[in-house]
């Protein structure tokens, strides 16, 4: 019989929860997230209340400090997992291979190799494995690989139930010891979608926009709405002229590009404009856009209303990103668009979950078998 939160993880750049939220519902026990954000660990404290939380700077964090905090040993099964700050790989916003957070990957690696999980999870964006950051993702296999059985590819997050565009490079890895005594040769580790573009036997339809965010109460641009179950449904002020610019944008099938010359932003009349997608009114009929942390704000991408003048609310953007309603984010709206759009989507880390603690279960049957036969030869 399957256990449920039988099994340990460890959530290194924790975030808001995300990771930990998607990890909990595929049946973890969370023991500890590890993050440097007060405004994220604000949330992240606020919804898993039984995780112990650490904010300290990951470089200064060693792997006998996390024993001392959750008493997992070397010798335990558990999962490691960790998301290393991307926004110098990130196809969206300045990519930078300079970037010092983009060293912090190293210091997963290192806290890895201290404390030797049975299994491990990273995911990143995937400009870390084909852009920029190639070269960098080539040595963090290789390092990895001298441990353990590793599998990696870009998935995206509309296939797994998520409403939403978001490609992530995803990382699976199993102890090398662990991979060979389950008998895991060849077998796949990363999850299997479960939703589809199109509609074809064995896979869901992808979740639209419309399916997740239409049944909230509408808004004004600044207003708010709360009750006992919908928490954090409050949206940016704008300006009448803005205003007026999504309606246009609106009549022109979410086109900024065919709206009056008097509408038109001075730094859009010009010539190669790149980031087209601002000021841009979401299809509803359709998964959103990739959520970023300038998801709340209609200048910072394609995030205006299907049908309201206004942008996304806090809660809207969070459905986008498969939270819940019931977990309720801490901050300002700045603080809150940022824990939203750097979460892995919950929905993306169950389906991860899934396929890990299964591989978990094997090891632990293999683990009780041996321990019963080495009782019975004695």
């Amino acid at each position: 019989m399957i256990l449920f939160m039988r099994f340990k993880a460890i959530d290194l750049f924790c975030g808001a929860g995300g990771l930990s939220v998607g990890l909990r519902k595929s049946g973890f026990n969370i023991c500890l997230g590890v993050d440097i954000d007060k405004a994220a660990l604000e949330t992240y404290k606020y919804n898993l209340k039984r995780t112990k939380v650490l904010k300290e700077d990951i470089k200064n964090v060693t792997g006998e400090d996390i024993t001392k905090l959750t008493g997992i040993k070397k010798s335990d099964n558990f999962l490691l997992a960790g998301c290393p700050p991307c926004q110098g790989f990130s196809n969206l916003g300045k990519r930078n291979i300079d970037d010092e957070k983009n060293e912090l990957v190293y210091e997963y690696i290192r806290i890895i190799n201290e404390l030797e999980p049975t299994f491990i999870l990273m995911e990143n964006v995937p400009g870390m494995s084909t852009g920029i950051g190639k070269e960098i993702f080539k040595k963090v296999v290789k390092k990895l690989e001298a441990m353990y059985y590793v599998e990696h590819n870009t998935l995206n997050a509309a296939d797994y139930g998520v409403p939403q565009i978001r490609k992530r490079l995803v990382l699976h890895g199993i102890r090398k010891d662990v991979y060979e005594n389950i008998g895991l040769e060849r077998k796949k580790i990363l999850p299997m979608p479960t939703h589809s573009k199109e509609r074809k036997k064995g896979y869901k339809k992808w979740i639209t926009v419309r399916e997740a965010i239409f049944d909230l109460p509408e808004l004004e641009a600044g207003g708010s709405y709360e009750d006992e179950m919908i928490k954090n449904h409050k949206a940016r002020n704008l300006s009448e002229t803005n205003i007026n610019r999504l309606r246009e944008i609106r009549l022109h099938d979410g086109n900024r590009k065919m709206i009056s010359e008097e509408l038109q932003l001075k730094c859009h009349k010009k010539k190669n404009v790149s980031y087209t997608d601002t000021y841009g009114i979401i299809n509803p009929d359709k998964p959103a856009p990739t959520i970023t942390s300038g998801c709340t704000a209609i200048s910072k991408g394609r995030y205006g209303h299907p049908t309201q003048d206004r942008g996304l609310s806090i809660r809207e953007a969070a459905r986008l990103q498969s939270f819940d309603d019931k977990f309720e984010f801490i901050g300002n709206m700045g603080e809150m668009s940022l824990q939203i759009g750097n979460a892995v989507p919950p929905k993306l880390a169950q389906a991860s979950g899934k396929v890990i603690r299964n591989f978990m279960e094997l090891y632990q049957k293999y683990l009780e078998e041996n321990s019963r036969n080495m009782i019975t030869s004695r």
